[in-house]
């Protein structure tokens, strides 16, 4: 029987948003990771947050929070500690999700639950693919420990790709003449103003 487990990632350093907590940023009245969390809720069995620095800030979220053991592997560490938490927590899979992605599929846990689940199964859209948002394997742990040992390739495709994964790949509407792409994030101020546009279009 599946369990599965969320990670929602926000360990991202926000320099081209000025240094300011991207997760933490205002849409629409809701912080961007209080949208997510609220999105992925209803997908998941159980949820937790992977971030470093103060677990106090995400204090309003109820949610466990929980740090990297590697240093400087970007994503890829977030994912590790991630599956380190979801097995302790008798999960057979981790759905990770990125903070500062405000519209990803309300379906994206039954989508990608459809493809193979003995491998990583990762979303793409418009053609591009979208590594951290993909369904994992618990089992995937040790070879994503070993993988970080042995100086593998920081890069969340290049883990995936040692282990053969799958893709599962959603439509992007066009509402008003502009693309809606779920997997949208942001990253800058400008991206912000586009996701204010985007979520005004949506209503």
């Amino acid at each position: 029987m599946t369990r599965l487990a969320g990670i929602i990632l926000a360990g991202g350093r926000s320099t081209r948003m000025g240094g300011q907590e991207k997760s933490l940023l205002n849409l629409a009245g809701e912080t961007l990771i209080g949208r997510v969390a609220r999105r992925i809720v209803p997908q998941t069995e159980i949820l937790a947050i992977s971030a470093n620095g103060d677990p106090k800030r995400f204090a309003g979220l109820g949610l466990k929070v929980i740090s990297d053991t590697a240093i400087d592997v970007g994503p890829l560490a977030g994912i590790q500690s991630g599956l380190q938490w979801a097995r302790e927590q008798d999960a057979t899979h981790l759905l990770t999700v990125a903070a500062d992605t405000p519209f990803f599929p309300l379906d994206l846990a039954s989508r990608l639950l459809e493809a193979s689940q003995e491998v990583p199964v990762m979303a793409s859209s418009n053609d591009r693919l979208h590594p951290v948002f993909c369904l994992w394997p618990v089992s995937t742990a040790q070879h994503l420990s070993n993988w970080l040992d042995e100086g593998g390739s920081r890069s969340v495709t290049g883990f995936c790709e040692s282990l053969n994964y799958q893709c599962v790949a959603f439509d992007v509407p066009i509402i008003s003449g502009m693309q809606a792409d779920p997997f949208f994030n942001i990253n800058t101020p400008e991206d912000m103003e586009t996701a204010q546009r985007l979520e005004r279009l949506q209503r």
